[in-house]
């Protein structure tokens, strides 16, 4: 979409990365910290915690962690994107060691691993619009490779907590390769930059 405007997290008002992740549902009580704290972390977890986490990494991380998307000057979406050290729970993940992944610590090795999109904007191609910002963040910070956690939707309408880590159809869209199906309706997609 041409008309969408993607922005490092890091550049954008905290007022408007607060009302992307709005007051309800998944995104309010998470704030992107799932993939970064073990299980047992993310179990007491809460909005007031999780919320002020992320406000201290987008004020403290060099890389930032992750864009934003504006239509017309409204914040509408979001996409976290970081080396993929940085994410706990991915280099622990039973689908990242099937996959036969690269070396974990690799730092020029990044993961794309949620997207959230607005309530009122979705099926509009903001998805795409901010792997695309998410592929452009990882590669001026010198990326080698971006990979993605997909879900694999065959065709089915699912809900937009099935969707978080975006469809299989999104990456390969944009150019990732299917490196394998990581279990039912999971998969792992990795593009070379």
């Amino acid at each position: 979409m041409s008309d969408v405007r993607i922005v490092s997290v890091d550049q954008a008002p905290w007022a408007d990365v607060e009302q992307v992740f709005g007051t309800r549902g998944d995104p309010s009580t998470c704030w992107c910290q799932f993939f970064k704290m073990t299980g047992a972390e993310f179990a007491k977890a809460s909005r007031e915690l999780c919320r002020p986490l992320l406000e201290h990494q987008v004020a403290t991380l060099t890389p930032p962690p992750g864009v934003i998307a504006y239509l017309d000057d409204e914040p509408v979406g979001w996409c976290a994107v970081e080396p993929r050290p940085h994410y706990q729970r991915v280099i622990g993940s039973v689908h990242v060691e099937k996959a036969g992944a690269l070396p974990l610590d690799d730092e020029a090795i990044w993961a794309v691993t949620c997207f959230v999109v607005r309530v009122g904007f979705r099926r509009r191609g903001i998805g795409g619009a901010l792997l695309a910002g998410a592929v452009d963040a990882a590669r001026s910070q010198g990326a080698r490779q971006i990979e993605g956690y997909p879900t694999d939707t065959g065709g089915d309408r699912k809900s937009a907590a099935d969707l978080y880590h975006g469809t299989v159809t999104l990456f390969t869209n944009a150019g990732f390769r299917l490196i394998a199906e990581t279990a039912p309706h999971r998969a792992l997609v990795r593009l070379d930059l």
